[in-house]
């Protein structure tokens, strides 16, 4: 019987491939806006993602994210020094300012200024260049994405910058995650950092502590709080505190949901409405077999095996189609290190099984009320 129903359904091969289109478009159009979703989500955490260092972050109160951060004293990197458990603390400033190239192009950039004696708050990997090269005076190095944007074509090492009526060097390119506005990024040392980006009395934007062995950041994060007054969150927490100001604070949740919806619903208008097409074109096929003894439930399968044949393939093709559409996008060094995350197929995949229930339950009303008698009507 499941045979017949997979014939019947490859019979009509017009209602076949629509199937097929409605379950593909809509897992292609579920899967990717979700990966869009979460990927730029987590452009929010960026500014932890690329510093290889650091279990806890200490921030003012204030403080919510690596971006949205208002600066201490410098008297609180000897208050957090003075916790039991934290065996290393070193300051960072992060702070904006606009830079002129060469060219005389005026750009806005990130300023991040690390530990001068142990380059803490780098990240990991350098495509060019060597992290010590810091040391060298007016020295800085830029992001890969930045290097990109601000010098498309050309190698922007030795390129001399203008920030702020100081000269800069670049004397290397970070790999690094790009933040969700994709600005450029340029890492210095913390003391070169004061004189790039003048400002006010209190500079220091973290102090990123390292905790001594048998401590867990967590514990030394409330410590920390417990101690000094200041806000200490784990480097998970405040990555996650990233994460949470973007879903707060902007219109990306509401707008990527629109979209899901719209595929889902999309989905279930093509699906429905094929499968409701194929059923009644062979009702006169499912009477005669009803006429010949076959039951409800064996019809049930037979449905059900339609609708899985089409689920299935649907699916695969709209996998395929994701990873094809994402692979355009990560071409563009604005959408470098997407990726898929593997809760995100699983919620396509629950998506199309509610689809093809549904609409199978609504074509399949029709052929259990058909009295077998109606095909010889």
């Amino acid at each position: 019987m499941l045979w017949i129903a997979i014939r019947m359904l490859t019979g009509d091969r017009q209602k076949f491939f629509g199937l097929l289109f409605g379950i593909a478009f809509s897992t292609l159009l579920i899967t990717q806006q979700l990966t869009l979703f979460v990927n730029l989500l987590e452009r929010g955490a960026s500014g932890v993602f690329n510093n290889a260092n650091g279990e806890v972050y200490v921030m003012d109160p204030v403080s919510r994210t690596a971006d949205v951060v208002y600066p201490m004293p410098s008297t609180a990197l000897d208050r957090v020094r003075s916790v039991k458990g934290v065996e290393w603390a070193v300051p960072q400033i992060r702070a904006n300012a606009a830079v002129r190239t060469r060219q005389g192009d005026l750009e806005q950039v990130a300023i991040i200024g690390v530990d001068d004696a142990t380059l803490i708050g780098l990240p990991k990997r350098l495509v060019k260049g060597d992290k010590n090269d810091l040391r060298i005076p007016d020295s800085v190095i830029i992001d890969d994405v930045g290097a990109i944007r601000m010098f498309p074509g050309s190698d922007p090492v030795g390129e001399r910058l203008e920030l702020n009526d100081q000269r800069a060097v670049i004397h290397g390119i970070a790999d690094a995650v790009p933040g969700f506005t994709s600005t450029a990024v340029l890492y210095t040392t913390y003391s070169r950092a004061l004189t790039f980006v003048p400002g006010t009395r209190n500079r220091m934007s973290f102090v990123i502590v390292g905790a001594e062995a048998g401590v867990t950041p967590e514990a030394l994060a409330q410590r920390i709080h417990q101690q000094t007054g200041l806000r200490a969150r784990t480097r998970d927490e405040f990555a996650q505190d990233g994460v949470d100001f973007i879903l707060e604070n902007s219109g990306i949740p509401f707008n990527f949901g629109v979209t899901v919806a719209l595929g889902f619903i999309v989905g279930v208008a093509i699906v429905g409405l094929t499968f409701s097409l194929f059923i009644r074109d062979n009702i006169r096929q499912f009477g005669a077999l009803k006429a010949i003894g076959v039951t409800n439930g064996k019809i049930i399968r037979m449905v059900a095996a339609q609708a899985g044949m089409v689920g299935s393939i649907g699916y695969c093709l709209g996998l395929v189609g994701t990873v094809v559409s994402l692979s355009l996008f990560t071409r563009n060094p604005f959408f470098k290190g997407f990726y898929v995350p593997w809760q995100v197929p699983l919620i396509s995949l629950m998506a199309v099984i509610i689809i093809l229930a549904f609409t199978g339950w609504v074509a399949l009303r029709n052929v259990l009320r058909t009295e077998p008698a109606a095909v010889f009507r």
